[in-house]
């Protein structure tokens, strides 16, 4: 939330410094998370004076030019080459000097240098407005008041204001302190504190008055519960046009961009006070009625941004006499009845809708705006009338309008304050120092929380409406605690604590690993379990239809759960290498969730991530690329570390992988990994070589916890291993290569195994290496070398007439 500081300085008269102010802010629980000094007009028209023309000829070698001398107040008149046709002698204009900068439109400044235009020198610029940045007018130069001295500096001749914009992080409990009167008056409670004592000054609404009753509307609300205030007021004879440019000035400030004068008084007001308003064209609402109501599910609306949209029955609307939908309430206005350049008279909305409702509206339809901001955060509804006076007095005053009409008040129950009771006791308490009972007064009262009652233990308090977040005695002290400071809280050098060890197994376990991939040079990363709904359209193996779903998502990139923890790690890759951190070892330990048959299923992963270098170069040892069998050999430390052996190894079935294998114990599958595919990769514009491997943690938790000493003979006879290099198409797959190996052999073929991959130089197009092992083991007597070479030489052919294969 933008904050200015010119703008709190209508509500407190403070010369205080800006970062000093901001950190006051920062004490208050008001986060400044970052403060920038605002320019009206970027550059402040430094280096820009007031000159006169004094001669102008044509010039002699350009028929759009002009060579002009120019009296800049010091007593040497420069010359200068202009193009704008309506320069002439005795003009007053405003001249960029000698090193001036200039900035366009989009914020990129150039310097004016001294220089020839077509063979004569040129010492300046005379400028017109868009130039400047004073208008966008560029059929000619700014024509000044002739009374002006020449030599005037541009900056005391236009409205230049210089101002200090904090940056706050502003928690979702303060709603109270949305709009710059909110902030004002925290402000205020924490300059009491430094005994400073400031009136808070609110704008005036008493000259508010209806002369003539010439356009009245009724208003009817559908449902109180929805709507518990409603406020609006017609006013007649507007005239649309630019607003004032101390509104634009204030508006630009915070990021806003002007509109017309309606439209930036609401916004104004909106800032200013926290309350939202909406101003509709009289004219264009239907039999002078105003219903505050829902419509049909599926009802068609089409909003400011021209986007037809779907209602929902929940969704509160402002409709006509004859229910058209004019405004989703709170949140945006329709295409059709807002306010435009032909727009004569105005119905000014001020109302208090129910948050809950306005969130669930807003979210339903992807519309984040700055009243939907404070709607669902809760306004003050007592502000709702004040607010419309307010904005109603500038409309009058600047857009030359007048009351049409009484203004109409739907405010069927009154809202109570708060009553709550606070223990000094507790206070004491919570806060760990006793405070004098004169001070906690003293901040209740700068917070205008009312005392109703004394006794010796306790305050009876009255806290007003528009502090939601302080409804229990709690609530109290925490603001107590912070006006009063909690850097001011004395504390005890001592500390007592207890101790607790971690006796959870699984716990050790995961530290255990943990600790030997740091060793390796892993940094362990923690994503977020929420993510994109789109991701699981990558891979076959993830099912959409098991995508655990939010009720109320923050945003469509965080609208379901992971089944997968390889796209956010994926994320994480590719916001290094886009900051040249190309070489990445990560582990994750982290779940993802399912939804089958209704029914919800977590599962804990340990994820592995490496691509780029091993090690970083040093003058004793070489970049060495990172490779499908540097993390095998990882991943098989691991489980060894953990006393997990004789594993299993067949292909992945895992289409995000380009070659993958799996590691199982029996039935049990511990461990998938392998190169990532370049189509998954190029969704995150990763162009280099990924290494990915997933860990089922729960089942290696479940045999690592119950491990059983099992004791088996020793084999009698021993097996034998043998290995193939194979030149393949670069579209065979090592799980094709298995399978057909077992078909082959399946007596006494006992494991598989893809040591090394190439491919690269020296290789025809389009193929690939494969070096595979394959061991063999008879188990009731020796294999002969010529049952070996039969058994080899049977594979060897199956891979020929099978896959093409060629023995390198």
């Amino acid at each position: 939330m933008k904050i200015s500081y010119n703008w709190l300085k209508q509500f407190l008269q403070t010369d205080w410094d800006a970062v000093k102010t901001g950190e006051l802010l920062t004490d208050l629980g008001l986060e400044v998370e970052g403060i920038e000094t605002k320019e009206s007009i970027k550059g402040s028209l430094k280096g820009i004076v007031v000159g006169e023309v004094l001669t102008c000829v044509q010039h002699p070698n350009a028929d759009r030019l002009k060579v002009t001398t120019v009296d800049l107040g010091n007593g040497d008149p420069v010359q200068i080459v202009c193009g704008a046709p309506n320069v002439d002698a005795g003009q007053k204009v405003p001249v960029a000097t000698i090193g001036t900068i200039l900035y366009d439109d989009k914020g990129e400044g150039f310097k004016i240098k001294k220089g020839k235009i077509r063979g004569e020198e040129s010492h300046g610029m005379i400028c017109a407005e868009d130039e400047l940045g004073l208008g966008s007018g560029h059929d000619g130069i700014m024509i000044l008041d002739d009374t002006l001295a020449n030599g005037t500096p541009a900056a005391e001749v236009f409205n230049i204001e210089i101002d200090q914009i904090f940056e706050i992080g502003l928690t979702p409990n303060r709603s109270d302190a949305m709009s710059h009167f909110g902030v004002a008056r925290d402000l205020r409670a924490g300059l009491m504190q430094q005994e400073i004592n400031l009136e808070l000054i609110s704008p005036s609404v008493s000259d508010f008055h209806v002369d003539e009753r010439t356009l009245r509307f009724d208003v009817e609300v559908e449902n109180k519960e929805q709507a518990p205030r409603y406020c609006g007021i017609t006013i007649t004879d507007v005239t649309v046009k630019d607003s004032p440019e101390w509104i634009q000035n204030r508006l630009k400030a915070i990021g806003l961009t002007p509109k017309n004068n309606i439209v930036d008084i609401t916004n104004y007001v909106l800032h200013e006070l926290g309350q939202p308003l909406h101003a509709f064209d009289a004219q264009k609402i239907k039999g002078n009625k105003v219903l505050v109501k829902t419509l049909e599910e599926g009802t068609k609306f089409t909003t400011l941004d021209d986007v037809e949209r779907e209602l929902s029955s929940e969704d509160i609307m402002i409709c006509d006499a004859d229910s058209n939908p004019l405004c989703i309430a709170g949140v945006f206005g329709g295409s059709k009845s807002g306010v435009t350049e032909n727009t004569t008279s105005i119905f000014l909305e001020s109302a208090y809708f129910n948050p809950v409702s306005v969130r669930k509206t807003a979210k339903r339809h992807a519309l984040n705006t700055d009243a939907s901001f404070r709607f669902e955060r809760g306004i003050d509804i007592n502000m709702t009338e004040y607010a419309l006076k307010r904005a109603a007095l500038l409309i009058e005053e600047y857009a030359g309008g007048k009351m049409g009409s009484d203004i109409s008040d739907f405010y069927p129950e009154k809202a109570e304050d708060y009553q709550v009771f606070l223990s000094y006791e507790n206070a004491y308490r919570l806060i760990g120092q006793e405070l004098p009972k004169e001070t906690i007064k003293n901040i209740l009262a700068s917070l205008e929380i009312k005392i109703n009652s004394e006794t010796a233990g306790g305050l009876g308090l009255t806290i007003p409406f528009y502090r939601t977040d302080v409804q229990r005695e709690a609530d109290i002290i925490e603001e107590i605690l912070r006006v009063y400071g909690y850097n001011n809280i004395e504390f005890s050098h001592k500390l007592n604590t207890s101790i607790s060890f971690d006796s959870n197994k699984d716990s050790k376990i995961e530290n255990v690993v943990a600790n030997q991939l740091s060793a390796l040079g892993f940094n362990e990363t923690m994503a977020n379990s929420l993510t994109k709904p789109h991701y699981a359209t990558l891979s076959e193996n993830i099912n959409e239809e098991a995508n655990v779903e939010m009720l109320n998502p923050l945003s469509n990139d965080l609208k379901v759960m992971r089944q997968s923890l390889l796209f956010s790690g994926l994320e994480s890759v590719s916001y290094n290498i886009n900051r040249k951190n190309n070489s990445l070892k990560f582990y994750e330990f982290g779940k993802s969730y399912h939804k089958f048959n209704g029914k919800y299923q977590e599962d804990k992963h340990l994820t592995l991530f490496v691509t780029g270098n091993r090690t970083n170069e040093t003058w004793v040892q070489n970049n060495k690329q990172s490779d499908f069998f540097y993390l095998k050999g990882i991943i098989t430390n691991i489980l060894g570390r953990l006393g997990v052996d004789k594993l299993k190894t067949t292909p992945s079935k895992l289409d995000v992988f380009s070659e993958g294998i799996t590691l199982s114990l029996g039935k049990m599958k511990l461990v998938e990994f392998g190169v990532v595919k370049r189509s998954v990769l190029k969704e995150f514009g990763i162009k280099q070589e990924v290494l990915f491997a997933d860990f089922n943690w729960d089942t290696i938790l479940k045999i690592t916890g119950n491990k059983n000493i099992k004791i088996t003979d020793l084999a009698k006879f021993p097996a034998v291993k043998r290995d193939l290099a194979l030149l393949l198409d670069a579209k065979t797959e090592f799980k094709e290569l298995y399978n057909a190996a077992f078909q082959s052999e399946k007596k006494l073929l006992k494991e598989v195994d893809l040591f090394d991959v190439y491919e690269g130089e020296n290789l025809p197009e389009g193929k690939k290496s494969y070096a595979v092992s394959f061991l063999l083991q008879d188990e009731t007597k020796t294999l002969a070398d010529k049952q070996i070479d039969k058994i080899m030489q049977k594979l060897q052919q199956t891979f020929e007439k099978n896959f093409n294969a060629v023995l390198r």
